[in-house]
Protein backbone atom coordinates (compact mmCIF):
# COMPACT_ATOMS: atom_id res chain seq x y z
CA UNK A 1 0.00 0.00 0.00
CA UNK A 2 1.52 3.38 -1.02
CA UNK A 3 1.65 6.20 1.49
CA UNK A 4 0.33 9.45 0.11
CA UNK A 5 2.33 12.51 1.04
CA UNK A 6 -0.68 14.87 1.04
CA UNK A 7 -2.36 12.76 3.77
CA UNK A 8 0.79 12.95 5.91
CA UNK A 9 1.00 16.72 5.41
CA UNK A 10 -2.69 17.15 6.38
CA UNK A 11 -2.26 15.15 9.60
CA UNK A 12 0.90 17.10 10.55
CA UNK A 13 -0.80 20.44 9.85
CA UNK A 14 -3.79 19.46 12.04
CA UNK A 15 -1.50 18.36 14.88
CA UNK A 16 0.50 21.63 14.70
CA UNK A 17 -2.71 23.73 14.75
CA UNK A 18 -4.06 21.87 17.79
CA UNK A 19 -0.73 21.94 19.65
CA UNK A 20 -0.91 23.94 22.86
CA UNK A 21 1.91 25.04 25.13
CA UNK A 22 -0.43 25.78 28.03
CA UNK A 23 0.70 24.09 31.22
CA UNK A 24 -1.83 22.50 33.57
CA UNK A 25 -0.81 22.40 37.20
CA UNK A 26 -2.17 19.68 39.44
CA UNK A 27 -2.00 19.95 43.20
CA UNK A 28 -0.39 16.85 44.66
CA UNK A 29 0.49 15.47 48.07
CA UNK A 30 2.47 12.55 49.41
CA UNK A 31 1.16 9.50 51.28
CA UNK A 32 2.55 9.54 54.82
CA UNK A 33 0.62 6.60 56.26
CA UNK A 34 -1.81 4.05 54.80
CA UNK A 35 -3.77 1.06 56.07
CA UNK A 36 -7.22 -0.26 57.04
CA UNK A 37 -8.96 1.75 54.32
CA UNK A 38 -7.63 5.19 55.30
CA UNK A 39 -4.57 7.21 54.28
CA UNK A 40 -2.90 10.29 55.75
CA UNK A 41 -1.60 12.58 53.00
CA UNK A 42 0.94 15.39 53.49
CA UNK A 43 0.28 18.47 51.37
CA UNK A 44 -2.89 19.28 49.41
CA UNK A 45 -3.33 22.68 51.16
CA UNK A 46 -6.31 23.64 48.96
CA UNK A 47 -8.21 20.36 49.43
CA UNK A 48 -11.70 20.69 50.90
CA UNK A 49 -13.80 18.23 52.88
CA UNK A 50 -15.63 15.95 50.47
CA UNK A 51 -13.07 16.35 47.65
CA UNK A 52 -12.08 13.34 45.54
CA UNK A 53 -8.38 12.54 45.38
CA UNK A 54 -6.61 10.03 43.14
CA UNK A 55 -3.77 7.79 44.26
CA UNK A 56 -0.88 6.72 42.01
CA UNK A 57 -2.49 3.33 41.21
CA UNK A 58 -5.76 4.94 40.08
CA UNK A 59 -7.78 4.19 43.25
CA UNK A 60 -9.86 7.13 44.41
CA UNK A 61 -10.14 8.58 47.88
CA UNK A 62 -12.44 10.94 49.79
CA UNK A 63 -11.14 13.76 51.98
CA UNK A 64 -12.71 13.54 55.45
CA UNK A 65 -10.17 15.10 57.84
CA UNK A 66 -8.54 18.52 57.33
CA UNK A 67 -5.51 19.12 59.52
CA UNK A 68 -2.80 21.79 59.63
CA UNK A 69 -0.33 20.18 57.21
CA UNK A 70 -2.09 16.97 56.15
CA UNK A 71 -5.46 15.52 55.18
CA UNK A 72 -7.11 12.23 56.18
CA UNK A 73 -8.61 10.32 53.25
CA UNK A 74 -10.95 7.34 52.97
CA UNK A 75 -9.87 4.87 50.28
CA UNK A 76 -12.62 3.61 47.96
CA UNK A 77 -11.11 0.25 47.18
CA UNK A 78 -8.16 -1.89 48.17
CA UNK A 79 -5.24 -0.13 49.83
CA UNK A 80 -2.76 -2.86 48.83
CA UNK A 81 -1.30 -0.95 45.87
CA UNK A 82 -0.86 2.29 47.81
CA UNK A 83 2.49 2.85 49.53
CA UNK A 84 4.15 5.45 51.69
CA UNK A 85 5.72 8.16 49.51
CA UNK A 86 3.24 7.75 46.60
CA UNK A 87 1.93 10.91 45.00
CA UNK A 88 -1.75 11.82 45.51
CA UNK A 89 -3.43 14.38 43.26
CA UNK A 90 -6.52 16.44 44.01
CA UNK A 91 -9.15 16.03 41.28
CA UNK A 92 -10.93 19.21 42.51
CA UNK A 93 -14.23 17.33 42.21
CA UNK A 94 -16.66 16.32 44.93
CA UNK A 95 -17.93 12.75 45.19
CA UNK A 96 -20.90 12.29 42.85
CA UNK A 97 -22.93 9.26 41.77
CA UNK A 98 -24.74 8.52 38.48
CA UNK A 99 -28.51 9.08 38.56
CA UNK A 100 -31.39 8.55 36.18
CA UNK A 101 -34.02 6.04 35.02
CA UNK A 102 -31.35 3.74 33.58
CA UNK A 103 -30.45 2.86 37.21
CA UNK A 104 -33.87 1.26 37.86
CA UNK A 105 -33.78 -2.51 38.15
CA UNK A 106 -30.02 -2.53 38.70
CA UNK A 107 -27.72 -3.49 41.59
CA UNK A 108 -24.91 -0.96 42.05
CA UNK A 109 -22.08 -0.36 44.50
CA UNK A 110 -22.00 2.81 46.67
CA UNK A 111 -20.20 4.69 43.86
CA UNK A 112 -22.98 3.85 41.38
CA UNK A 113 -21.02 1.23 39.41
CA UNK A 114 -23.07 -1.83 38.34
CA UNK A 115 -22.24 -5.12 40.10
CA UNK A 116 -25.07 -7.27 38.70
CA UNK A 117 -23.25 -8.35 35.52
CA UNK A 118 -25.87 -6.81 33.21
CA UNK A 119 -23.59 -4.37 31.43
CA UNK A 120 -22.75 -0.69 31.90
CA UNK A 121 -25.23 1.99 32.95
CA UNK A 122 -25.67 5.15 30.88
CA UNK A 123 -26.68 7.76 33.50
CA UNK A 124 -28.67 10.88 32.71
CA UNK A 125 -26.40 12.97 34.91
CA UNK A 126 -24.29 12.87 38.09
CA UNK A 127 -25.32 14.20 41.49
CA UNK A 128 -23.20 14.96 44.61
CA UNK A 129 -23.84 12.52 47.46
CA UNK A 130 -23.99 15.39 49.99
CA UNK A 131 -26.84 17.85 49.42
CA UNK A 132 -28.58 20.32 51.70
CA UNK A 133 -31.92 19.21 53.13
CA UNK A 134 -34.94 21.22 51.89
CA UNK A 135 -35.63 24.21 54.12
CA UNK A 136 -38.94 24.97 55.83
CA UNK A 137 -40.26 27.07 52.89
CA UNK A 138 -39.54 24.31 50.38
CA UNK A 139 -41.54 21.70 52.33
CA UNK A 140 -45.21 21.03 52.87
CA UNK A 141 -46.88 18.96 55.61
CA UNK A 142 -47.03 15.20 55.11
CA UNK A 143 -50.62 14.45 54.09
CA UNK A 144 -50.48 11.74 51.42
CA UNK A 145 -50.46 8.08 52.55
CA UNK A 146 -47.71 5.68 51.54
CA UNK A 147 -49.44 2.31 51.69
CA UNK A 148 -47.18 -0.46 52.97
CA UNK A 149 -49.71 -3.24 52.34
CA UNK A 150 -49.15 -4.40 55.93
CA UNK A 151 -52.46 -4.15 57.79
CA UNK A 152 -50.99 -3.52 61.25
CA UNK A 153 -48.89 -0.60 59.96
CA UNK A 154 -51.42 1.05 57.62
CA UNK A 155 -54.09 0.95 60.35
CA UNK A 156 -52.12 1.71 63.53
CA UNK A 157 -48.82 3.34 62.47
CA UNK A 158 -49.58 5.04 59.12
CA UNK A 159 -46.68 6.26 56.99
CA UNK A 160 -47.02 9.33 54.78
CA UNK A 161 -45.07 10.33 51.69
CA UNK A 162 -42.17 12.47 52.89
CA UNK A 163 -42.10 10.95 56.38
CA UNK A 164 -39.16 9.32 58.21
CA UNK A 165 -40.36 6.20 60.02
CA UNK A 166 -37.84 4.12 61.94
CA UNK A 167 -38.05 0.30 61.97
CA UNK A 168 -36.34 -0.89 65.16
CA UNK A 169 -35.89 -4.31 66.75
CA UNK A 170 -33.50 -7.13 67.55
CA UNK A 171 -31.98 -9.30 64.83
CA UNK A 172 -34.30 -11.83 63.17
CA UNK A 173 -37.54 -10.05 64.08
CA UNK A 174 -38.65 -9.18 60.53
CA UNK A 175 -37.30 -5.64 60.05
CA UNK A 176 -36.06 -6.20 56.49
CA UNK A 177 -39.25 -8.13 55.62
CA UNK A 178 -41.39 -5.08 56.46
CA UNK A 179 -39.19 -2.89 54.23
CA UNK A 180 -39.22 -5.42 51.35
CA UNK A 181 -43.02 -5.87 51.59
CA UNK A 182 -43.42 -2.09 51.44
CA UNK A 183 -41.29 -1.98 48.27
CA UNK A 184 -43.35 -4.83 46.74
CA UNK A 185 -46.56 -2.93 47.53
CA UNK A 186 -45.40 0.08 45.48
CA UNK A 187 -45.49 -2.00 42.28
CA UNK A 188 -48.35 -0.16 40.56
CA UNK A 189 -48.30 3.11 42.50
CA UNK A 190 -45.55 4.94 40.59
CA UNK A 191 -43.36 5.17 43.72
CA UNK A 192 -39.65 4.65 42.94
CA UNK A 193 -37.83 2.61 45.60
CA UNK A 194 -34.18 2.61 46.64
CA UNK A 195 -32.92 -0.16 48.91
CA UNK A 196 -29.52 0.49 50.53
CA UNK A 197 -27.95 -2.65 52.03
CA UNK A 198 -25.17 -1.76 54.50
CA UNK A 199 -22.86 -4.40 55.95
CA UNK A 200 -25.04 -7.38 55.00
CA UNK A 201 -23.84 -10.73 53.70
CA UNK A 202 -23.76 -10.85 49.91
CA UNK A 203 -25.93 -14.00 50.03
CA UNK A 204 -28.61 -12.03 51.93
CA UNK A 205 -28.49 -9.19 49.38
CA UNK A 206 -28.79 -11.71 46.53
CA UNK A 207 -31.81 -13.26 48.24
CA UNK A 208 -33.43 -9.82 48.55
CA UNK A 209 -32.84 -9.10 44.84
CA UNK A 210 -34.42 -12.43 43.89
CA UNK A 211 -37.44 -11.78 46.15
CA UNK A 212 -38.03 -8.41 44.48
CA UNK A 213 -37.58 -9.91 41.01
CA UNK A 214 -39.99 -12.77 41.79
CA UNK A 215 -42.71 -10.32 42.87
CA UNK A 216 -42.15 -7.96 39.91
CA UNK A 217 -40.84 -5.17 42.13
CA UNK A 218 -37.27 -4.92 40.81
CA UNK A 219 -38.29 -2.78 37.82
CA UNK A 220 -39.06 0.22 40.04
CA UNK A 221 -36.17 -0.34 42.48
CA UNK A 222 -32.47 0.58 42.67
CA UNK A 223 -30.39 -1.57 45.01
CA UNK A 224 -27.25 0.00 46.46
CA UNK A 225 -25.15 -2.80 47.95
CA UNK A 226 -22.30 -2.22 50.39
CA UNK A 227 -21.78 -5.76 51.64
CA UNK A 228 -19.93 -6.84 54.77
CA UNK A 229 -16.86 -7.64 52.65
CA UNK A 230 -16.62 -4.03 51.39
CA UNK A 231 -14.22 -1.65 53.18
CA UNK A 232 -15.74 0.65 55.82
CA UNK A 233 -15.42 3.82 53.62
CA UNK A 234 -17.81 2.34 51.04
CA UNK A 235 -20.28 1.30 53.76
CA UNK A 236 -20.07 4.86 55.11
CA UNK A 237 -21.03 6.57 51.80
CA UNK A 238 -23.70 3.99 50.76
CA UNK A 239 -26.82 5.65 52.32
CA UNK A 240 -25.75 9.09 51.06
CA UNK A 241 -25.38 7.67 47.53
CA UNK A 242 -28.83 6.06 47.72
CA UNK A 243 -30.36 9.29 49.01
CA UNK A 244 -28.77 11.29 46.16
CA UNK A 245 -30.25 8.86 43.60
CA UNK A 246 -33.67 9.31 45.23
CA UNK A 247 -33.40 13.11 45.33
CA UNK A 248 -32.96 13.20 41.56
CA UNK A 249 -36.42 11.63 41.10
CA UNK A 250 -37.92 13.65 43.98
CA UNK A 251 -36.88 16.94 42.37
CA UNK A 252 -38.58 15.87 39.12
CA UNK A 253 -41.90 15.49 40.98
CA UNK A 254 -41.82 11.71 41.59
CA UNK A 255 -42.48 9.97 44.89
CA UNK A 256 -39.50 8.02 46.25
CA UNK A 257 -39.06 5.50 49.07
CA UNK A 258 -35.54 5.05 50.53
CA UNK A 259 -34.78 2.10 52.82
CA UNK A 260 -31.51 2.22 54.81
CA UNK A 261 -30.80 -1.31 56.04
CA UNK A 262 -29.35 -0.70 58.48
CA UNK A 263 -27.99 2.46 60.14
CA UNK A 264 -26.49 0.54 63.08
CA UNK A 265 -23.88 -0.97 60.76
CA UNK A 266 -23.50 2.43 59.09
CA UNK A 267 -22.65 3.98 62.46
CA UNK A 268 -20.14 1.19 63.14
CA UNK A 269 -18.44 1.83 59.76
CA UNK A 270 -18.25 5.56 60.50
CA UNK A 271 -16.87 4.84 63.98
CA UNK A 272 -14.18 2.65 62.41
CA UNK A 273 -12.94 5.26 59.93
CA UNK A 274 -13.19 8.05 62.54
CA UNK A 275 -11.04 6.15 65.06
CA UNK A 276 -8.52 5.27 62.34
CA UNK A 277 -8.32 8.99 61.48
CA UNK A 278 -7.60 9.72 65.18
CA UNK A 279 -10.84 11.57 65.85
CA UNK A 280 -11.59 11.67 69.59
CA UNK A 281 -14.09 9.01 70.69
CA UNK A 282 -17.24 9.81 72.64
CA UNK A 283 -20.03 7.67 74.09
CA UNK A 284 -19.67 3.97 73.13
CA UNK A 285 -16.50 5.08 71.22
CA UNK A 286 -18.61 6.76 68.50
CA UNK A 287 -17.31 10.13 67.28
CA UNK A 288 -19.02 13.27 68.55
CA UNK A 289 -20.70 14.05 65.21
CA UNK A 290 -22.50 10.69 64.81
CA UNK A 291 -25.85 12.39 65.57
CA UNK A 292 -25.16 15.03 62.92
CA UNK A 293 -24.21 12.31 60.43
CA UNK A 294 -27.63 10.60 60.66
CA UNK A 295 -29.53 13.89 61.03
CA UNK A 296 -28.15 15.33 57.81
CA UNK A 297 -29.00 12.08 56.01
CA UNK A 298 -32.57 11.70 57.31
CA UNK A 299 -33.48 15.40 57.11
CA UNK A 300 -33.23 15.09 53.34
CA UNK A 301 -36.51 13.14 53.40
CA UNK A 302 -39.33 15.61 52.69
CA UNK A 303 -42.57 16.32 50.88
CA UNK A 304 -41.70 19.25 48.61
CA UNK A 305 -43.97 22.23 48.04
CA UNK A 306 -46.12 22.25 44.89
CA UNK A 307 -44.01 25.04 43.34
CA UNK A 308 -41.08 22.56 43.44
CA UNK A 309 -43.10 19.87 41.57
CA UNK A 310 -44.51 18.38 44.80
CA UNK A 311 -42.27 15.30 44.82
CA UNK A 312 -41.46 13.42 48.01
CA UNK A 313 -38.72 11.29 49.51
CA UNK A 314 -39.80 8.91 52.30
CA UNK A 315 -37.11 7.37 54.50
CA UNK A 316 -37.40 4.00 56.26
CA UNK A 317 -34.21 3.70 58.33
CA UNK A 318 -33.66 0.39 60.13
CA UNK A 319 -31.89 0.07 63.49
CA UNK A 320 -30.86 -3.22 65.10
CA UNK A 321 -31.02 -3.30 68.90
CA UNK A 322 -29.18 -5.61 71.28
CA UNK A 323 -31.55 -7.58 73.55
CA UNK A 324 -34.32 -5.01 73.00
CA UNK A 325 -32.27 -2.12 74.40
CA UNK A 326 -33.72 0.93 72.63
CA UNK A 327 -31.98 3.25 75.11
CA UNK A 328 -28.52 2.65 73.59
CA UNK A 329 -26.74 5.55 71.89
CA UNK A 330 -27.55 5.00 68.20
CA UNK A 331 -31.21 3.89 68.71
CA UNK A 332 -32.02 6.96 70.86
CA UNK A 333 -30.30 9.24 68.34
CA UNK A 334 -32.31 7.95 65.38
CA UNK A 335 -35.58 7.81 67.36
CA UNK A 336 -35.17 11.53 68.11
CA UNK A 337 -34.53 12.35 64.42
CA UNK A 338 -37.42 10.36 62.91
CA UNK A 339 -41.21 10.97 62.82
CA UNK A 340 -42.09 7.77 64.67
CA UNK A 341 -40.96 4.19 65.04
CA UNK A 342 -42.22 0.68 64.36
CA UNK A 343 -41.01 -1.46 67.27
CA UNK A 344 -40.55 -5.19 66.64
CA UNK A 345 -40.08 -7.65 69.51
CA UNK A 346 -38.49 -11.11 69.62
CA UNK A 347 -41.03 -12.59 72.06
CA UNK A 348 -43.94 -11.58 69.79
CA UNK A 349 -42.12 -13.02 66.78
CA UNK A 350 -41.40 -16.28 68.57
CA UNK A 351 -45.02 -16.59 69.76
CA UNK A 352 -46.23 -16.51 66.14
CA UNK A 353 -47.42 -12.88 65.94
CA UNK A 354 -45.97 -11.77 62.62
CA UNK A 355 -45.31 -8.98 61.81
CA UNK A 356 -44.07 -8.83 65.43
CA UNK A 357 -45.13 -5.21 65.96
CA UNK A 358 -45.58 -3.93 69.51
CA UNK A 359 -48.60 -1.68 68.93
CA UNK A 360 -48.18 -0.05 72.35
CA UNK A 361 -44.61 1.17 71.81
CA UNK A 362 -44.91 1.90 68.09
CA UNK A 363 -46.02 5.36 67.03
CA UNK A 364 -46.40 7.53 63.94
CA UNK A 365 -46.09 11.25 64.61
CA UNK A 366 -47.96 12.00 61.37
CA UNK A 367 -51.01 9.97 62.39
CA UNK A 368 -54.37 10.09 60.66
CA UNK A 369 -53.31 12.79 58.18
CA UNK A 370 -51.48 9.99 56.32
CA UNK A 371 -54.58 7.74 56.06
CA UNK A 372 -57.49 7.54 53.64
CA UNK A 373 -60.88 8.44 55.13
CA UNK A 374 -62.15 4.86 55.39
CA UNK A 375 -59.03 3.64 57.18
CA UNK A 376 -59.12 6.57 59.59
CA UNK A 377 -62.70 5.67 60.51
CA UNK A 378 -62.01 1.97 61.27
CA UNK A 379 -58.54 2.53 62.80
CA UNK A 380 -59.95 4.51 65.76
CA UNK A 381 -62.06 1.64 67.21
CA UNK A 382 -59.26 -0.84 66.37
CA UNK A 383 -56.68 1.18 68.29
CA UNK A 384 -59.04 1.59 71.25
CA UNK A 385 -59.96 -2.12 71.39
CA UNK A 386 -56.30 -3.17 71.23
CA UNK A 387 -55.30 -0.68 73.95
CA UNK A 388 -58.06 -1.97 76.26
CA UNK A 389 -57.05 -5.55 75.44
CA UNK A 390 -53.40 -4.90 76.40
CA UNK A 391 -54.48 -3.30 79.67
CA UNK A 392 -56.96 -6.06 80.57
CA UNK A 393 -54.55 -8.82 79.51
CA UNK A 394 -52.01 -7.52 82.02
CA UNK A 395 -54.59 -7.51 84.86
CA UNK A 396 -56.22 -10.82 83.89
CA UNK A 397 -52.99 -12.64 84.78
CA UNK A 398 -53.72 -11.96 88.47
CA UNK A 399 -57.34 -13.11 88.45
CA UNK A 400 -59.28 -15.92 86.80
CA UNK A 401 -62.68 -14.71 88.05
CA UNK A 402 -63.53 -12.17 85.34
CA UNK A 403 -66.92 -10.62 84.60
CA UNK A 404 -68.63 -11.17 81.25
CA UNK A 405 -67.77 -7.75 79.79
CA UNK A 406 -64.07 -8.24 80.52
CA UNK A 407 -64.11 -11.72 78.99
CA UNK A 408 -65.76 -10.36 75.84
CA UNK A 409 -63.19 -7.54 75.62
CA UNK A 410 -60.32 -10.03 75.97
CA UNK A 411 -61.85 -12.34 73.37
CA UNK A 412 -62.22 -9.49 70.87
CA UNK A 413 -58.64 -8.34 71.51
CA UNK A 414 -57.37 -11.87 70.78
CA UNK A 415 -59.34 -11.95 67.52
CA UNK A 416 -58.05 -8.52 66.48
CA UNK A 417 -54.49 -9.68 67.17
CA UNK A 418 -55.12 -12.70 64.93
CA UNK A 419 -56.63 -10.44 62.27
CA UNK A 420 -53.45 -8.33 62.09
CA UNK A 421 -51.25 -11.38 61.42
CA UNK A 422 -50.02 -11.46 57.85
CA UNK A 423 -47.66 -13.77 55.92
CA UNK A 424 -44.55 -12.21 54.41
CA UNK A 425 -44.47 -10.91 50.82
CA UNK A 426 -48.29 -10.79 50.56
CA UNK A 427 -49.30 -7.12 50.90
CA UNK A 428 -53.01 -6.26 51.13
CA UNK A 429 -54.87 -3.59 49.18
CA UNK A 430 -56.19 -0.76 51.34
CA UNK A 431 -59.86 -1.55 50.58
CA UNK A 432 -59.35 -5.17 51.75
CA UNK A 433 -57.72 -3.92 54.96
CA UNK A 434 -60.61 -1.57 55.74
CA UNK A 435 -63.32 -4.19 55.13
CA UNK A 436 -61.67 -6.88 57.29
CA UNK A 437 -60.95 -4.43 60.16
CA UNK A 438 -64.59 -3.28 60.02
CA UNK A 439 -65.77 -6.91 60.17
CA UNK A 440 -63.77 -7.45 63.38
CA UNK A 441 -64.47 -4.13 65.15
CA UNK A 442 -68.23 -4.38 64.41
CA UNK A 443 -68.32 -7.75 66.21
CA UNK A 444 -68.91 -10.07 63.24
CA UNK A 445 -65.94 -12.25 64.22
CA UNK A 446 -66.86 -12.48 67.92
CA UNK A 447 -68.74 -15.75 67.41
CA UNK A 448 -65.77 -17.41 65.65
CA UNK A 449 -62.91 -19.30 67.25
CA UNK A 450 -59.56 -17.52 67.44
CA UNK A 451 -57.90 -19.95 65.02
CA UNK A 452 -60.62 -19.29 62.41
CA UNK A 453 -59.96 -15.57 61.97
CA UNK A 454 -57.26 -15.84 59.27
CA UNK A 455 -59.41 -18.28 57.26
CA UNK A 456 -62.51 -16.08 57.66
CA UNK A 457 -60.55 -13.01 56.49
CA UNK A 458 -59.24 -14.83 53.41
CA UNK A 459 -62.61 -16.23 52.33
CA UNK A 460 -64.52 -13.01 53.05
CA UNK A 461 -62.25 -11.09 50.66
CA UNK A 462 -62.51 -13.87 48.05
CA UNK A 463 -66.32 -13.77 48.31
CA UNK A 464 -66.51 -9.97 48.01
CA UNK A 465 -64.14 -9.80 45.01
CA UNK A 466 -65.87 -12.64 43.16
CA UNK A 467 -69.54 -11.93 43.96
CA UNK A 468 -69.49 -8.14 44.34
CA UNK A 469 -66.57 -6.86 42.22
CA UNK A 470 -68.31 -3.57 41.35
CA UNK A 471 -68.71 -2.62 45.03
CA UNK A 472 -65.02 -3.38 45.74
CA UNK A 473 -63.95 -1.48 42.61
CA UNK A 474 -65.96 1.61 43.60
CA UNK A 475 -64.58 1.40 47.13
CA UNK A 476 -61.02 1.17 45.78
CA UNK A 477 -61.59 4.33 43.73
CA UNK A 478 -63.07 6.17 46.71
CA UNK A 479 -62.18 4.45 50.03
CA UNK A 480 -64.59 6.48 52.17
CA UNK A 481 -66.87 4.67 54.64
CA UNK A 482 -70.02 6.79 54.33
CA UNK A 483 -73.03 5.54 56.38
CA UNK A 484 -74.56 4.05 53.20
CA UNK A 485 -71.33 2.22 52.22
CA UNK A 486 -70.82 1.03 55.80
CA UNK A 487 -74.39 -0.31 56.00
CA UNK A 488 -73.99 -2.10 52.65
CA UNK A 489 -70.73 -3.76 53.75
CA UNK A 490 -72.26 -4.76 57.10
CA UNK A 491 -75.14 -6.39 55.23
CA UNK A 492 -72.77 -8.29 52.90
CA UNK A 493 -70.51 -9.45 55.76
CA UNK A 494 -73.49 -10.63 57.81
CA UNK A 495 -74.89 -12.57 54.85
CA UNK A 496 -71.47 -14.13 54.13
CA UNK A 497 -70.94 -15.13 57.77
CA UNK A 498 -74.40 -16.60 58.41
CA UNK A 499 -74.90 -18.33 55.08
CA UNK A 500 -71.73 -18.89 53.02
CA UNK A 501 -69.10 -19.35 55.76
CA UNK A 502 -71.25 -21.23 58.27
CA UNK A 503 -72.65 -23.55 55.58
CA UNK A 504 -69.13 -24.51 54.44
CA UNK A 505 -67.27 -24.76 57.74
CA UNK A 506 -69.95 -25.20 60.41
CA UNK A 507 -72.90 -26.99 58.74
CA UNK A 508 -74.33 -28.16 62.09
CA UNK A 509 -74.33 -24.58 63.46
CA UNK A 510 -75.77 -23.35 60.15
CA UNK A 511 -78.58 -25.92 60.36
CA UNK A 512 -79.29 -25.09 64.01
CA UNK A 513 -79.32 -21.37 63.22
CA UNK A 514 -81.61 -21.98 60.23
CA UNK A 515 -84.06 -23.96 62.36
CA UNK A 516 -83.95 -21.25 65.03
CA UNK A 517 -84.74 -18.54 62.45
CA UNK A 518 -87.55 -20.65 60.99
CA UNK A 519 -89.01 -21.22 64.48
CA UNK A 520 -88.83 -17.46 65.15
CA UNK A 521 -90.53 -16.77 61.84
CA UNK A 522 -93.34 -19.26 62.68
CA UNK A 523 -93.70 -17.63 66.09
CA UNK A 524 -94.03 -14.19 64.49
CA UNK A 525 -96.56 -15.54 61.97
CA UNK A 526 -98.63 -17.00 64.82
CA UNK A 527 -98.47 -13.72 66.74
CA UNK A 528 -99.54 -11.76 63.65
CA UNK A 529 -102.44 -14.19 63.05
CA UNK A 530 -103.56 -13.92 66.70
CA UNK A 531 -103.36 -10.10 66.51
CA UNK A 532 -105.42 -10.08 63.31
CA UNK A 533 -108.04 -12.40 64.86
CA UNK A 534 -108.26 -10.22 67.96
CA UNK A 535 -108.61 -7.10 65.84
CA UNK A 536 -111.39 -8.71 63.78
CA UNK A 537 -113.26 -9.86 66.93
CA UNK A 538 -113.13 -6.35 68.33
CA UNK A 539 -114.88 -5.01 65.27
Amino acid sequence: MSIRSDEIIAVLRREIENFSTELKTVEAGVVMQVGDGVARVHGLPKAMAGDLVEFANGVRGYVLNLEEDSVGCLIFGSDEGIHEGDLVKDTEQILSVPVGRSMLGRVVDPLGQPIDGEGPILPETYRPIENDAPNIVQRQPVCEPLQTGIQAIDALIPIGRGQRELIIGDRQTGKTTIAIDTIINQKDTGVICIYVAIGQKMSTITQTVETLRRHGALDHTIIVAASASEPAPLQFVAPFSGCAMGEYFRDKGHHVLCVYDDLSKHAVAYRQVSLLLRRPPGREAYPADIFYLHARLLERAAKLADVLNGGSLTALPIIETQAGDASAYIPTNVISITDGQIVLESNLFNSGIRPAINAGLSVSRVGGSAQVKGMKKVAGPLRLDLAQFRELAAFSQFSKDLDRATQEQLARGERLTELLKQPQHSPMAVEDQIVTIMAATKGFTDTLQKNEIVRFKKFLLKYLHQKHPEIMHNFREKPDLTPEVEARFAELIEFFLNNVYMLQYHPERYQAEKERREAEERQREAERAAEAKKHKKGH
